[in-house]
C-alpha cells in the first residue's frame, strides 16, 4: 500500500523525492538540509498546532507554501534560488512534515487560517507568495480573505474544485479509487500505515477545494497563474482562474507538468522571478482601445 499511496503523491503532489516517474524526473538534493535545519528551524503555536517554519535571507517577506503530502524541502528549489533575493518562509502544512494535525477534519481552509496566524506571528506587514499545487489553493484563498496584505501570488497549479471539470479524469479517479483503499483499511484496522492521517491529507483532493470561480474578484493581489501544458489541473481550468482575477497574468508553461517547480527549477524560477521583481502589466492586444 506504501506503492499506492506515494504514487498518488507522486501523481498530484511534490512529495517524493530524487523518483523519476514516466518523464518525470524530480530534483531535491540540496547542501542545506531544508525541512530538518536545527539552526534556523522554529515552532509557533497557531489554532491550536505547532507548525514548524523555517526563514532564510533578508529583503521583502516572500512566502513558500508546498503541496499535498509534501513539507519544506518540497520547495527547497524555490528557497535555493530566492534566498539571496528574499526573506524566504517556509511552513510544514498543518499534518504534513513536523506540524501537528490537531484536527480530524483536515481543510484548505484550516491550512489558509494557520499560514495566515502565521504571517501575523511574524508580523509582517506585506508578503509576497509562491504556492505549488495545494500550497497555490492557499495562496489563492489567502488572496481571497484579504486578512494578510499581499502584493503578489503566484499559484502553481491550483484548482478551484476536485472534479473532473477542473483535473482531469485520470486524476479524479485515481484518487477516489485511494479513498475507498484507505477506507478499507481503517475498517480492518490495519496498523501499516497511518491511515488515518492519509485519510484527512488524500481527503483534500477528493472532497477539496470549493472556491467559487465569483470570489476570485475579492482578490486584490497581482497573480501569476501558471501550471504544465500537461499538468494534473486541466489548461481550461487553469483559464478560468486567470479571466476572474482581476489583476492576473497567465503561464502555461510549454512541454512541462504539475512538477515543474521540481523538475524544471531553473525555468520555473525565472519566470516566478520576473513576475516578482518586474513591475505588473498587463496590456491589452485590442487597438480600437489605444488612444482612448
Amino acid at each position: 500500500m506504501k506503492k499506492t499511496f506515494k504514487a498518488l503523491v507522486m501523481l498530484l503532489t511534490s512529495s517524493l523525492f530524487g523518483i523519476v516517474h514516466a518523464q518525470v524526473q524530480m530534483n531535491f538534493k540540496f547542501d542545506t538540509p531544508y525541512g530538518k535545519n536545527t539552526a534556523v528551524g522554529k515552532f509557533a503555536e497557531l489554532n491550536g498546532a505547532k507548525i514548524y517554519y523555517e526563514e532564510y535571507g533578508k529583503g521583502e517577506p516572500l512566502l513558500l507554501i508546498h503541496g499535498n503530502g509534501g513539507n519544506i524541502e518540497s520547495m527547497g528549489n524555490q528557497i535555493d534560488y530566492f534566498k539571496s533575493k528574499y526573506r524566504v518562509i517556509v511552513a510544514d502544512s498543518r499534518g504534513q512534515g513536523k506540524s501537528e494535525l490537531k484536527t480530524d477534519s483536515l481543510t484548505y481552509v484550516q491550512i489558509t487560517k494557520d499560514t495566515e496566524a502565521l504571517v501575523s506571528h511574524l508580523k509582517l506587514d506585506s508578503i509576497s507568495i509562491i504556492g505549488w499545487s495545494d500550497g497555490g489553493i492557499v495562496g489563492l484563498q489567502m488572496g481571497i480573505s484579504g486578512k494578510s496584505k499581499i502584493k503578489k501570488i503566484i499559484a502553481m497549479g491550483a484548482n478551484l474544485r476536485p472534479d473532473s471539470t477542473a483535473i482531469y479524469s485520470w486524476a479524479a479517479k485515481d484518487v477516489q479509487n485511494l479513498k475507498k483503499t484507505i477506507a478499507s483499511k481503517i475498517k480492518e484496522k490495519d496498523t501499516s500505515e497511518n491511515w488515518g492521517l492519509m485519510k484527512q491529507i488524500s481527503g483534500l483532493l477528493v472532497d477539496q477545494p470549493s472556491i467559487a470561480t465569483k470570489d476570485l474578484s475579492k482578490i486584490k493581489a497581482k497573480v501569476l497563474v501558471i501550471a504544465g501544458d500537461r499538468d494534473v489541473i486541466r489548461n481550461e481550468h487553469t483559464v478560468e482562474i486567470f479571466e476572474n482575477i482581476p489583476k492576473a497574468q497567465l503561464c502555461i508553461m510549454p512541454g512541462e507538468t504539475h512538477f515543474a517547480p521540481a523538475s524544471s527549477p531553473e525555468l520555473f524560477n525565472a519566470l516566478a522571478n520576473n513576475f516578482l521583481s518586474e513591475p505588473f502589466k498587463r496590456p491589452d492586444s485590442d487597438w480600437t482601445k489605444w488612444g482612448k
